[in-house]
């Protein structure tokens, strides 16, 4: 497909030039098909008229795939844009996941039918509980709360607003107009409001740099800093990452497989090759020792947990990626007291049984190091993304045991990155 400047009645010209000839004959020796309907693809300024310069050219096989069409506006050139739509069924489109709208949500319809009851908690297999648990929120959120399309939107411009809009409704307009009624007012009002809307976006740029030059200061954080270069860039995170690795020239599709093939990856990295020889030394030595593991099961820490710890817990999280099974924070923090205490009984529940859900134990780990190859296993970092439920309940029990080694339960020699302390602050003995 391009513009081969060549005139030939069969795509629609009133006349030949030799340009137009060659492509008559490049068709009819090499067996293509010319894609074109009647629409004209050109529209010559000085003398307002229209022609067909722009072509598309393909193979018998394809032609009966394609179709043809040609966008109505010009968008500033004097090109109509060409669309080459596949028609065959057997294409896929790339999507984003879909995600939940929370801004929008009906949060009292959500808490009203995420109820979780006493009776489900106390049922026979702890995965079946997790299951119709995670079943109930995720139907309860499908109903209160709306959903982004999953359709990958275009990059945006920062320094586009309303204005901006505005001006290009008129233009599209005007244009309209002219095409139907080709008199020379019609063009001139035309080219009065494609002047007047490059104008309005040229002054609308201008604003937005200096705008955004004046925000560069002391103050910014680097991570603000470099969203809004991605943004005056137009650089868009909308990028698809694809479910396939490479791991020395064999390519991976398989869940399974892409998931051994990454944890084998941190296997490695985190393996002894990695350590320095004195601390290899060191841990041989210290792994050496005998410890003692004499405790009873009734010390404090193994009880049951309680409500205040679950809220504090939840208090504590951040609304981060849910897991697998697409809980969010912002669900559990909605759900109704109720609801709450039974989710603490089944936590309570795989305290005590010590039965974990198979459920949970299911994690992504969609981030690669930013400008990776994200096809290369080594670019991954081992940041994987679990169940919010487990993430809660793992909190409640990193509490437990950070309260049991800062009462006593660590020697007075060992320091190490305690919250709100220096990295060399000791523990209270």
């Amino acid at each position: 497909m391009g513009d081969f400047n060549g005139h030939n009645p069969i795509w629609g010209s009133v006349d030949f030039n030799v340009k137009g000839q060659q492509v008559e004959a490049l068709l009819e020796d090499h067996c293509l098909c010319l894609l074109n309907d009647d629409s004209f693809t050109f529209f010559h300024i000085p003398s307002r008229t229209f022609h067909t310069l722009d072509l598309a050219i393909c193979s018998p096989s394809l032609a009966i795939k394609w179709d043809f069409s040609v966008a109505d506006d010009l968008h500033n050139s004097d090109h109509f844009p060409i669309i080459l739509s596949y028609s065959n069924d057997d294409v896929t489109y790339p999507q984003r996941p879909k995600r939940y709208i929370f801004n929008k949500a009906d949060w009292t319809l959500f808490s009203q039918m995420a109820l979780i009851s006493k009776q489900l908690v106390e049922k026979e297999s702890i995965d079946d509980v997790v299951y119709e648990i995670t079943d109930i929120l995720m139907t309860a959120a499908d109903a209160a709360i709306p959903k982004t399309s999953g359709k990958i939107p275009k990059n945006w411009k920062p320094w586009w607003n309303e204005e901006c809009g505005i001006a290009e409704k008129r233009q599209a307009k005007a244009w309209n107009r002219f095409r139907r009624y080709p008199t020379t007012d019609n063009f001139i009002a035309f080219k009065q409001e494609k002047a007047n809307a490059r104008r309005i976006r040229r002054r609308s740029q201008r604003n937005s740099w200096m705008s955004f030059v004046n925000s560069i200061n002391s103050r910014i954080s680097p991570k603000l800093l470099w969203d809004k270069i991605r943004k005056i860039s137009g650089y868009s995170k909308n990028s698809l990452y694809i479910s396939v690795l490479n791991l020395n020239g064999q390519v991976i599709t398989e869940i399974k497989k892409i998931a051994n093939a990454l944890g084998e990856t941190f296997a490695t990295v985190s393996s002894e090759t990695s350590y320095p020889p004195e601390f290899i030394t060191y841990k041989t030595t210290e792994e050496g020792k005998a410890l003692n593991f004499t405790t009873s099961s009734n010390e404090e820490y193994n009880s049951d947990f309680n409500l205040t710890e679950l809220n504090r817990a939840i208090d504590k999280s951040r609304p981060t990626s849910p897991g697998p099974d697409d809980i969010h924070l912002n669900m559990i923090t909605h759900l109704s007291e109720s609801s709450l205490i039974n989710i603490l009984r089944l936590f309570n529940r795989i305290w005590r049984e010590h039965k974990f859900p198979i459920s949970w134990r299911r994690a992504l780990i969609p981030i690669a190091k930013p400008g990776k190859d994200p096809q290369d296993p080594t670019n991954y970092r081992p940041i994987a993304l679990t169940s919010c439920l487990c993430k809660i309940l793992e909190r409640m029990v990193n509490a437990r045991l950070v309260y049991i080694l800062e009462t006593g339960g660590y020697p007075l020699s060992k320091v190490a990155f305690a919250v709100a302390e220096a990295p060399w602050t000791t523990f209270c003995g």
